[in-house]
C-alpha cells in the first residue's frame, strides 16, 4: 500500500499563532466566496463534499478563477494588454510557487490555495501546466490536435488531479488503484472543459477570438461535428464515471453530482441543433439540478 499524498514542505510545521489562524480563516472565507458566486454548478457539487475537502477544493478553484479572470477579459477591461495580461499571470504564479513553499501570501486567494497545497501535496508539477494553458489564452490561437491536447490537461486535468490530491488525503491506496483514480480525474476534468467549450462556441470565437477544436470551423459546423465532440465528451464521462463508486465518501457525492450535471449538459446540447447552438449558451435547468443533487446523494451517476 502507498500513501497518495506525500507532504509539500520538508520544513517543520510552524507554530500558528491566534493572529495566523485568523488570517488562515480569513483566507479560506474568501477563497469560499470565490467559488459560490461564480460557479452554480460547480458551487452545488462542492456543497457534498466533507467539511474538510469542501474547504480545500475552494481554495484550488478560487486560484484557477483567478487566473483565469486575468486571461478571460477583466484585465483587458481595466486597460492591460497582452505584454501587461501576460506579466499579471506571471506574477500570480510566482507568487503562488513562493506561496506554496512559505506558507503565506499577501494574497489572500493565493494565501488559501497554498494552505491546500501543502495539506494535500500539490506541488508545481502541477500548477505550471496550469498556467501554461493560461498563457495560450492571452492571444488568439487556433488548436492543432497536438496543442489541444496539452491546453487541456494545463487548463483542467491537472485541476482535476489537484481536486484528487484533496480527495485522498491522508487516504492509503495501492499504485492500481492510484493509476485509476488519476486516470478518471483526468477524463472529468476534459470532459468538463470539451462541454464548456462546446456550449461557449460563439462567445469564444467572437469575443474571445480563441477557436479550440481542432479541425471546427464555426461558421460551417455540422451536426456531424457537433456529434463527434459529444461522442468524446461521453467516452470520457464513461470512464471518469468507473471511479466515482471507489472514491471516499468524503467526496463522493459530490463528484457523482458534477459527473450527473455535465453528462446532463451534454445530453442537452446533442438534441440542440448545430445551427442554433452556434448562437444559444445551452444550461441546465435549477429543477433539473436539484433533481441531479437528489440522484448523487443517492450515490448514483448518469
Amino acid at each position: 500500500m502507498t500513501s497518495r499524498n506525500p507532504a509539500v514542505s520538508t520544513e517543520s510545521p510552524r507554530v500558528q499563532s491566534r493572529q495566523s489562524a485568523l488570517y488562515d480563516s480569513v483566507a479560506e472565507q474568501t477563497a469560499g466566496i470565490v467559488i459560490n458566486r461564480y460557479s452554480t454548478s460547480f458551487g452545488l457539487a462542492a456543497r457534498l463534499l466533507g467539511k474538510g475537502v469542501r474547504g480545500d477544493v475552494a481554495n484550488i478553484y478560487a486560484l484557477v478563477r483567478l487566473a483565469d479572470e486575468i486571461v478571460d477579459g477583466v484585465a483587458a477591461e481595466a486597460g492591460a494588454d497582452a505584454a501587461e495580461t501576460r506579466r499579471l499571470l506571471d506574477e500570480l504564479e510566482t507568487e503562488t510557487e513562493r506561496a506554496m513553499a512559505s506558507g503565506f501570501s499577501t494574497n489572500l486567494v493565493v494565501h488559501a490555495f497554498a494552505l491546500t497545497a501543502r495539506r494535500t501535496g500539490i506541488e508545481s508539477a502541477l500548477t505550471r501546466p496550469f498556467f501554461a494553458s493560461m498563457r495560450v489564452d492571452i492571444t488568439e490561437v487556433v488548436h492543432t490536435p497536438e496543442s489541444f491536447d496539452v491546453y487541456v490537461y494545463g487548463s483542467a486535468e491537472v485541476v482535476g488531479l489537484m481536486c484528487l490530491r484533496a480527495f485522498l488525503k491522508d487516504v492509503v491506496v495501492t499504485p492500481e488503484q492510484d493509476e485509476r483514480f488519476v486516470h478518471g480525474a483526468r477524463k472529468l476534468g476534459a470532459a468538463f472543459q470539451k462541454v464548456n467549450f462546446l456550449r461557449d462556441l460563439s462567445a469564444d470565437v467572437d469575443a474571445l477570438g480563441r477557436s479550440y477544436f481542432p479541425g471546427i470551423d464555426i461558421a460551417t459546423f455540422t451536426e456531424e461535428d457537433k456529434a463527434r465532440l459529444v461522442a468524446d465528451i461521453d467516452a470520457d464521462l464513461a470512464i471518469s464515471a468507473s471511479i466515482v463508486p471507489d472514491l471516499p465518501f468524503s467526496s463522493r457525492r459530490a463528484v457523482a453530482l458534477a459527473q450527473n450535471l455535465f453528462a446532463a449538459l451534454n445530453r442537452r446540447i446533442e438534441r440542440t441543433p448545430a445551427s442554433e447552438l452556434k448562437q444559444t449558451r445551452v444550461s441546465v435547468p435549477t429543477l433539473v439540478k436539484a433533481r441531479l443533487a437528489l440522484a448523487a446523494l443517492m450515490g448514483r451517476t448518469s
